[in-house]
């Protein structure tokens, strides 16, 4: 079913790069023998996997020419739980380039589109994820968060995003981008779906050191327990100047609702969030700086041809082999870091975030979650914004601040615009604290469901 559909769908959609049926039948085999010897509790369920995610002998690029020939000899752990559930990986979907960019257009292999309208991106960096679950060719899907990069592909396809607790699932086999932000994050098309996968990959790994020894609940089992009278925040900071009318219409209307759970609505204020956007593009882009200085040509990856000596090797195959976002990012964080300019700004980044953490702690000694956009607009066209690099960070504008906290944030579908374009509505929560967000979040979808316009394709 799940072949069918990618065969059917994807060509319009351009959601996968990578996509092996003979070896997707012959894992469905074996989990079909398997099942029958022990319980399984993912048997046979499709999951698409984000291309920065590596999975043992099959073609992990990063949406990037610089691996695009790139097979790992190893999984990722969150890969290796999966498949030890019973999961069957269908493919490797697209990404911005090593996850650098909030609608997909910078991979260099190829575009993706929204299934709601194929003029309009699906969001970034994790819109092959999204694509793929919101058009019926994946049940599941893995992706990654840096700064905003579930969320937002998940509210403008309509599907459900959860960016977990920094640690809460291994970073084992994420190709890194900035590892003091990065996390594996689940995609599915309900809160039920987002708590079977989070039970089977989140807990402590030997081989993540930033892994977290806390326990992790069985959220499927806890998953309908009503949520109780929760005090809920909505943080003024969100809806001033830059967010779309019909964005803020549907988000209220979320906020009201998620009211009528029996949950107390107060206002809050997140008084750094205006530094939040200059804060994460210098941390985010110093961490890059590091994390790629790997691609040089010698190891593994894209080498440039006939280099006439070593200097002229690491030049042409780093401008050959990375895009312009990669590299634009790449000599933000190097002058970033360099001597003379560190305290200035990265030093002086990590004050900010540090701030930025202490207005969440303070927030949450009041209340139990905080809710508001996930986006400042629904998806916008492809291109629009793509010789605009500020308008699109700013895209980044609600979401970041989750990252540069640590905390667990899930994006849950609130409406539609005039013109059919899914909204989404992001509830964040205290650290570790995914199962509240997830209990309210199934009851809020329960008591509000949004019917979706059909499809494109």
């Amino acid at each position: 079913m799940s072949l069918r559909r990618i065969e059917e769908a994807d060509p319009a959609l351009g959601a996968f790069l990578t996509c092996d049926p003979g070896r997707v039948l012959e894992r469905a085999e074996r989990v079909d023998r398997d099942v029958k010897e022990r319980p399984l509790p993912l048997a046979g369920v499709p999951v698409a996997v984000k291309d920065n995610i590596c999975t043992r002998g099959l073609r992990t690029t990063c949406g990037s020419r610089m691996l695009e020939q790139y097979v790992p000899p190893y999984s990722a752990t969150a890969i290796e739980r999966l498949e030890a559930a019973g999961a069957v990986v269908v493919g490797k979907v697209n990404c911005d380039e090593f996850a650098m960019g909030s609608s997909t257009e910078n991979s260099a292999l190829q575009v993706t589109r929204n299934p709601y309208d194929l003029d309009r991106v699906p969001g970034g960096s994790s819109g092959g994820s999204a694509v793929a679950v919101a058009a019926g060719m994946a049940a599941l899907a893995l992706g990654s968060e840096t700064g905003g990069s579930v969320r937002q592909p998940a509210s403008f396809c309509n599907v459900v995003g959860l960016k977990p607790t920094y640690g809460r699932i291994s970073r084992y086999g994420l190709v890194a981008f900035a590892s003091s932000l990065d996390c594996i994050a689940p995609l599915g098309n309900s809160p039920r779906d987002i708590a079977l996968l989070l039970g089977r990959i989140a807990g402590r790994d030997p081989l993540d050191s930033t892994s977290a020894p806390a326990p992790v609940p069985d959220y499927v089992a806890e998953l309908d327990r009503p949520p109780g009278r929760l005090r809920l925040g909505v943080p003024k900071e969100y809806f001033g100047q830059g967010l779309d009318p019909e964005v803020k219409a549907a988000v209220e209307a979320g906020i009201r609702n998620a009211g009528k759970l029996g949950c107390d609505v107060v206002e809050v204020s997140l008084p750094h969030t205006r530094f939040a956007i200059a804060d994460y593009y210098i941390i985010a882009p110093a961490e890059a700086s590091s994390n790629l200085a790997r691609y040089d040509g010698v190891k593994y990856g894209f080498r440039a041809e006939a280099p006439e000596d070593l200097m002229d090797m690491y030049r042409r195959t780093r401008t050959l082999g990375f895009g312009p976002e990669v590299r634009r990012r790449i000599m933000i964080g190097t002058y970033a870091l360099s001597s003379g300019y560190y305290d200035a700004y990265y030093g002086r980044a990590m004050k900010v975030r540090t701030l930025i953490r202490r207005d969440y702690e303070r927030a949450f000694e009041k209340v139990d979650a905080l809710l508001g956009p996930v986006s400042p607009t629904a998806a916008f066209r492809i291109g629009e914004k793509a010789s605009d690099p500020l308008s699109m960070y700013l895209s980044d504008i609600y979401t970041v601040t989750a990252n540069l906290a640590g905390i667990p944030a899930v994006s849950v579908p609130c409406g539609f615009t005039a013109g059919g374009l899914p909204i989404g509505m992001q509830i964040l929560g205290n650290l570790f604290q995914e199962l509240p967000l997830l209990r309210l979040a199934q009851a809020y979808i329960r008591e509000f469901p949004v019917a979706p316009p059909p499809l494109r394709v």
